[in-house]
């Protein structure tokens, strides 16, 4: 169970800052989709230098132009990148095959999918990471639920969780034994990033 810190609406000083002070912590560094829309494929290139020993997930949520945006996030140094559910086949097909290529790995964001028949689908075209995802703007009305994980189970592929995790929520998470724990603002907004991350390191442990 890896342990995945989202870097999001920070500045480029806050992302490296917070992500040094978590680092005996965390497994995965995600590069979130309003960082990298605010500093560009850079601030994923840097994070590959300063943080070798890592997985770097760059979260481009691409909706289209799947290969372009897969060879951008995979030349930049990032080891997974992000596509929506939504996503027609062939862009969804093109980032896989350029992951295989590259000895790299694509995750699909589950935002916003209810129907386990879409897991199928998205099965057949190659996927075998999804991340079950609470929105930022939905997260407004309660954080991740586990009853989530009935849309995954049974279909073989790796699970990340991400929504509002936080250390009171962990232990019902842990429980579901996901591959990956996605958390944000319960690390980057806390008074001691460095002791919330390990905090819940220790818990998925």
């Amino acid at each position: 169970m890896k342990l995945q810190l989202a870097l999001d609406r920070l500045t480029e000083t806050e992302c490296f800052d917070i992500a040094e002070q978590t680092r005996r912590s965390l497994d995965i560094v995600e590069i979130g989709t309003g960082v990298i829309k605010e500093y560009g494929m850079a601030i994923v290139r840097k994070m590959r230098e300063r943080f070798p020993e890592k997985w770097i997930l760059a979260d481009m949520k691409t909706c289209d132009a799947g290969k372009h945006e897969a060879k951008q996030a995979f030349d930049a140094g990032a080891d997974i990148t992000t596509v929506m559910a939504f996503s027609s086949a062939s862009t969804i097909s093109d980032m896989i095959g350029v992951a295989r290529e590259k000895d790299k790995r694509v995750m699909v964001d589950l935002l916003q999918v209810s129907s386990s028949y879409t897991i199928t689908e998205l099965n057949d075209l190659g996927a075998d990471l999804m991340s079950l995802h609470l929105g930022k703007d939905q997260q407004q009305k309660g954080s991740f639920q586990t009853e989530s994980f009935s849309l995954v189970n049974g279909h073989g592929v790796g699970v990340a969780v991400a929504g509002g995790v936080s250390l009171e929520t962990l232990p019902a998470i842990v429980q579901e034994k996901p591959d990956i724990i996605i958390v944000g603002s319960a690390i980057t907004r806390a008074k001691n990033p460095k002791q919330a991350a390990a905090d819940m390191k220790q818990l998925m442990q």
